[in-house]
């Protein structure tokens, strides 16, 4: 397995992790399957946004004896009532969840404390002026939960989230079609096909500041819906009207900035292997770039894809890495000191190109490179 640190957190996680939509089936039982396997490849990460008692009793059961091994990333504000799932801001309904919460999981702490599902900039402003958000900061100064974080669908209300310093963790809806689509309130948006009706260019301007933003902040992002709840498998149900591999989409959601974490939805062991596997898969595998470039009425020409297949590079630059850190800068209108530091330890920089045009000619996306590496090489100075 694989780790990436967590943002600025501390937390080295799995770029692989659990996402808890499955693990309610066979009466539960498989929470602790997933949970063996789990142990046995690697995982650390694990997502609980469900409100379900049981399925909260279930997962701790599955973590006794083992607690240390798993980091806890647990929803703050979905809570059951009248024996169902509900979102709530009002905070004594919160506190009374979070207080089941750690005891059916049979825990004192939460790794990550993600303030659920905010969609709505109004939304935001009532958590941060009604109490939720300082219930979050009294939590964390407690100890109750190490990092605050927060879920949500929309990019301008997440990017609204993240410069305000108020969170450090951001649980946000990633994959190629999705990123497509401009920010809404409403999350069935992102999946409503006659938004896919016509042709889309490139990906959404709001979703690529979003992760740059947080890459440059340090904010780090764990993935929701990578599969699109599976239709991205599916040729007949796939927006982009072609199946992916499971592969496929857990890489392009790794490549996106600040990314440390897909949370791999599965209703069985097989399923959940399915997903392990990428840890073993071959680059041509995990290579979507091909794929991408025959999605029917969507077009991402011109528009680095990071998919690296501008390389090899004869001068041996890491094309994919100067480029988002160039992005980084052109987002910032400046050179925040930690995209200057990344950019100083890379082995090869920018120019050093010899605008040759080899990676232009293989890029899929016909990526203007050499004006790219020229520019890198300007901002930068070297």
């Amino acid at each position: 397995m694989n780790y990436r640190m967590l943002g600025k957190t501390g937390l080295k996680v799995s770029e692989i992790g659990i996402g808890c939509e499955g693990l309610s089936e066979e009466n539960f039982a498989m929470a602790k399957k997933i949970f063996d396997v789990a142990e046995i490849e690697g995982v650390n990460y694990f997502d609980l946004y469900a409100s379900n008692p049981d399925l909260r009793k279930a997962i701790g059961a599955a973590m006794k004896g083992r607690r240390e091994k798993f980091i806890a990333q647990a929803h703050i504000c979905s809570i059951w009532q009248n024996g169902q799932y509900k979102r709530t801001r009002n905070v004594k309904e919160v506190a009374a969840g979070f207080d089941e919460l750690l005891k059916l999981l049979q825990t004192d702490y939460i790794d990550v404390g993600m303030i659920h599902y905010c969609d709505a900039l109004d939304d935001w402003n009532n958590i941060v002026n009604g109490g939720v958000l300082d219930y979050a900061r009294e939590l964390k100064k407690a100890g109750k939960i190490r990092h605050i974080g927060l879920s949500s669908h929309n990019p301008k209300v997440a990017l609204e989230a993240v410069t305000s310093g108020a969170i450090e963790v951001l649980m946000f809806s990633v994959n190629p079609c999705y990123d497509l689509q401009p920010a809404s309130e409403d999350v069935e948006q992102l999946w409503n096909p006659a938004n896919y009706e016509n042709t889309l260019t490139n990906m959404d301007a709001d979703r690529q500041n979003l992760y740059e933003t947080c890459q440059r902040l340090g904010v780090g992002i764990t993935v929701m819906k990578c599969f699109g709840g599976g239709d991205l498998l599916d040729a007949k149900l796939s927006p982009a009207g072609v199946a992916l591999t499971v592969n496929q989409c857990i890489h392009y959601a790794l490549t996106r900035p600040a990314v440390a974490v897909v949370l791999s939805g599965a209703h069985s062991v097989a399923q959940f292997k399915q997903s392990l596997a990428y840890e073993t898969a071959t680059d041509a595998e995990k290579d979507y770039a091909a794929a991408f470039a025959t999605f029917p009425k969507i077009n991402w020409t011109g528009h680095c894809m990071y998919c690296s297949h501008c390389l090899p590079c004869v001068k041996k630059i890491d094309i994919a890495y100067v480029t988002k850190f160039l992005n980084l800068t052109i987002a910032q209108k400046s050179i925040p000191e930690t995209v200057r530091e990344h950019y100083a330890a890379l082995k090869h920089h920018a120019g050093e190109c010899i605008q040759c045009g080899a990676c232009e000619k293989r890029c899929p996306f016909g990526v203007k490179i050499r004006e790219n590496m020229k520019l890198a090489a300007k901002t930068f100075g070297y």
